[in-house]
Order: structure tokens, then sequence, then C-alpha cells
């Protein structure tokens, strides 16, 4: 779909975050190996925000463990121009027995900033998700989308890229320039309720914006996808592979604004194909 907006353009192969050429990936061998993904060229750009989409068991989960590095692809290539990934998972995942504020100092105490330093930083962080004041609470006295909100300002201060977050961010984060950001995200809102679901998707807009951090984000939920991404992709069912793209933009933006004409017809085309990607796999 052509973007009619003003919005931002989307990056180009000189300012990726990450790129994927022919990467392949398959576990075990012989007879009983099964290949999760094969030949697939992805690249997200430097600020972009790009969708996910696929049938269960389409690799989605994997091709983010590839990027994350926390696995190794069994052919092709990954080229990351930026700093270590950041993952979000559909479980929080906070330390129970520290502070909301200590929860999202950990990998920046990792990193080795001073204490003075990783505090400021979290002070900054927390106010970025909106849980300003909230520092000292501990994780079961929060609601999930609060803990959700903790685990996102968490995952920024992993990702490293502060620029936007404020000058005191900024001074804590050290004297050299930070390397460009890129977040993962596995289905990060899925076990939330619907009313939460969507104040953290406009609230993930509004901290994508003023962090211009990468976001690769995997979702089932197709809406989802349209509003939060500039860019839906959809993979095959297994072994997974790059079956279409969608410049969602336009449709994203009439989303938000409420005219929403253009963006059921995205939406719609978008189900359409996921249908018959589902229905493969079902049949394979």
């Amino acid at each position: 779909m052509t973007a009619t907006l003003a919005v931002p353009p989307l990056a180009t192969s000189q300012d990726s975050a990450v790129e994927l050429v022919g990467v392949r990936k398959t576990f075990g061998r012989g007879p009983a190996a099964v290949t999760a993904l094969d030949g697939v060229d992805l690249r997200v750009g430097a600020g972009e925000f790009v969708c996910l989409l696929g049938a269960s068991g389409c690799g989605k989960s994997t091709l983010l463990n590839l990027v994350a590095d926390l696995d190794q692809p069994s052919a092709g290539r990954i080229v990351r121009h930026t700093a270590r990934p950041a993952v979000m998972f559909q479980e929080a995942a906070l330390m129970p027995w520290l502070t909301a504020a200590r929860n999202v100092e950990l990998p920046l105490r990792l990193a080795g900033l001073r204490r003075s330093e990783r505090r400021v930083v979290a002070g900054e962080l927390l106010e970025l998700v909106r849980l300003g004041g909230l520092g000292d609470k501990r994780p079961h006295e929060l609601s999930g989308g609060m803990r959700q909100r903790v685990a996102l300002a968490r995952a920024l201060a992993s990702a490293g890229d502060l620029s936007g977050v404020g000058a005191g961010a900024g001074a804590g984060a050290g004297a050299a320039a930070p390397a460009p950001a890129l977040l993962l995200m596995d289905e990060p809102f899925a076990a939330l309720d619907a009313i939460t679901r969507d104040v953290l998707q406009a609230e993930l807009l509004r901290v994508w914006r003023a962090t211009n951090t990468a976001v690769l984000f995997v979702t089932h939920d197709v809406r989802e996808a349209v509003r939060l991404g500039q860019r839906v992709v959809l993979l095959s069912s297994r072994p997974g592979r790059v079956v279409r793209e969608w410049d969602t933009r336009q449709a994203g933006a009439d989303l938000v604004t409420g005219s929403g004409e253009h963006a059921a017809e995205v939406i719609e085309e978008i189900t359409s194909r996921l249908r018959e990607v589902i229905s493969s796999h079902a049949a394979a």
C-alpha cells in the first residue's frame, strides 16, 4: 500500500538496524531434523517498526532468537548494525525481590554503570513509560500492564539507545555516542486484557517515537500489527519464508485517527493472506 500521509520514509539499506540474508535454521539431524526457517531475507531499518505475522510454529520466535544472538542460523547470515538487541516476552519476567527501579537498573549494572548513573537512567525510563514515582514498588504491587511497562523500560535500558530519553539519561549513558537500538518483542501484550493491551499499544508507539528504537514485533493479531507497524511481514507455514510485505504506515495512522476505511481494507487483505497461510499449515 502507498502511504499518503506526511509520515517518515522507510529506512534505506544504508541505515539498517539488522539484515537477514538467506537465513535457514534446522533443528536436529537426519530424518528427525526439522527446518523452522528457510531462505529468510529481511531487513529492519534503523528506527523502523516492523511487525511479523504467521501461523503458529512458522518460526517467528525462532527468528527473534536468531536476531537476538540467542541461537545461530544453520545457513545464511545476520548482520546487526546495533547495540546488543533487547528482548521482551509475553511475561514481564521481572526479578520479584527487586523494585521496579532496580529491575530497570539491572542491565545498566551489568554494563558497568555507576549506581548514581543507573538511578538517573532508570528514573528517566520509568518516567518515559509513565511509571514515575513507582520505582520503589515491587512486581507483586503492580498490575500486569504496569509490570510490562517496567519490562519495556528495562528492555530500553538493555538496548542502550537512550538518546531520546533526555539529557539526564544521555549523560548517564557515557560520553560515546550509542549504537542504534533494536528491541525484539515476542507477543508482549498477548496475556493482557483487551483494554490494557489497547493502552499499552498506544504507549509503545509513544515510547518508540521518543527513542527512535528499531522494533521487530511478533504478533498473531492483524489489527495490532497494522496499528503498530510501519511494515507488516508475513511468514509462510513451516519452513518459514517471507511471502508478503505491506507498508502499513497509512493504515496505522488511519486507525489512530479513526478514519478506518482504508485501514479496514488493509486488515482484511492481510487477514485473508494469513488465513491462507494457516490453512496450508494445518493441511501440511
